[in-house]
């Protein structure tokens, strides 16, 4: 664990392209808007930002069991029968960029659903230090709450003009283990993209199984984009999933890339890679196409 805090506090350092707002004028109270704590100051240089016309885009609640959970929906204005896409979010919550990548969707023509999964736990954009956040919210989540939480958003989905017979998801970091999990948890879901999620790990009450476990469990073919140089998730175990996946006949894949680290899609942080995350953007859109989601 020691080794992952380490790595993780590494994600959001001060660097050239480092903005020189207060920290104070990025963290917002919306879903969706502004920045965790713990990863300021954003590089607005590099940040990509999506415009909203001609779609309907902001907050939703999906009451599960006696909680509000709130949900970040983009889709397209006036359209309905639309595919759906789970859009799971960092260690840092539904902030601007979750919600950005939520848009770039809804311009392919999703329904594109970023839930706050630490809802009941706190608020990451609260929190300074990073190995705080993963202390007191992200550690104290269940992943079966998670499961359940999704569950009701696609549920959710179904009922406000989503086809919920074309289900994706993708998700970053913590959402990257999220997509792997939630792919063997609903035979629903069609197609997962898994950007940079844990595969291997200790286990405990709130998280008592891994991507790796669940391998022979997958009901979709799930697309792992992983960076080489990500010291957090050794290629060691991207070959044991891979040996895994091949062990179940699994159809899910993986591409490395070679010369990036960590969140190297994240285009608010200096971890930001542009031609990888251009590209794996690419074949995120073809591996739902293939594999019946778009």
């Amino acid at each position: 664990m020691d080794r992952i805090k380490q790595e993780l506090d590494s994600l959001a350092p001060a660097t050239p392209l480092s903005g020189s707002m207060d920290r104070r004028d990025f963290i917002k109270t919306t879903l969706g808007t502004g920045f965790a704590a713990a990863v300021l100051p954003v590089c607005a240089q590099t940040q990509v930002k999506t415009d909203a016309s001609g779609l309907k885009a902001g907050t939703v609640m999906v009451r599960v069991n006696g909680q509000d959970v709130p949900v970040y929906r983009a889709q397209p204005e006036g359209k309905a029968n639309l595919p759906v896409v789970l859009v799971i979010s960092e260690i840092f919550g539904v902030h601007e960029h979750i919600a950005d990548v939520a848009r770039r969707f809804a311009r392919e023509g999703y329904l594109a659903l970023a839930p706050d999964l630490y809802v009941r736990q706190g608020d990451p954009a609260a929190y300074p230090a990073i190995t705080d956040l993963m202390r007191e919210v992200v550690n104290k989540v269940p992943d079966q709450q998670v499961m359940t939480d999704l569950d009701a958003v696609v549920a959710w989905a179904g009922a406000n003009g989503g086809d919920t017979r074309r289900l994706g998801i993708t998700g970053f970091c913590w959402g990257g283990r999220i997509t792997w999990l939630y792919s063997a948890h609903n035979p629903a879901v069609k197609a997962g993209v898994a950007w940079y999620g844990r595969l291997v790990g200790d286990k405990n009450a709130n998280q008592p199984r891994h991507p790796v476990d669940i391998a022979g469990e997958l009901k979709a073919p799930v697309l792992g984009l992983y960076g080489g140089k990500d010291a957090g998730i050794p290629l060691a175990s991207v070959e044991q999933m891979k040996a895994a996946l091949a062990e179940a006949g699994s159809k899910s894949a993986f591409v490395v890339y070679p010369d990036s680290g960590h969140a190297f899609h994240a285009d608010y942080r200096p971890s930001y890679v542009e031609a990888d995350a251009k590209d794996g953007w690419k074949r995120c859109l073809a591996w739902f196409r293939q594999h019946g989601v778009a």
